[in-house]
C-alpha cells in the first residue's frame, strides 16, 4: 500500500515540475488551436457539391463500363452458343 503511494506521490504531475510541464503543454495547446484555418460556409457548400458531383461522376463510369463489359461478355457467350450449339 505505502509502495502504492509513493508512485502516486512521484507521479510526473503531482510535483512542481510536472505541474508546470503540463501547463507549458495546455498553453502550446492553445496556440496551436488558434493557428487553425477553418473553412468558411460557402467554401464548405462548395467542397461538399465537388464531392457529391464526383462520386456522381465516376458511379456512372462505373455503370457505364460495367454495362460493356456486361455486352461484350453476352456477345461471346451468344457466340459461343451459336458455334457449338
Amino acid at each position: 500500500m505505502e509502495a502504492m503511494e509513493a508512485k502516486i506521490k512521484q507521479s510526473r504531475f503531482t510535483t512542481d515540475a510536472g505541474r508546470q510541464q503540463a501547463a507549458s503543454y495546455v498553453r502550446d495547446l492553445k496556440e496551436e488551436v488558434r493557428k487553425i484555418t477553418w473553412t468558411t460556409k460557402s467554401e464548405l457548400v462548395f467542397c461538399t457539391k465537388l464531392v457529391i458531383g464526383t462520386i456522381f461522376v465516376f458511379g456512372l463510369g462505373i455503370y457505364l463500363v460495367d454495362l460493356l463489359v456486361k455486352g461484350g461478355l453476352d456477345t461471346i457467350n451468344t457466340a459461343i452458343r451459336f458455334i457449338f450449339g
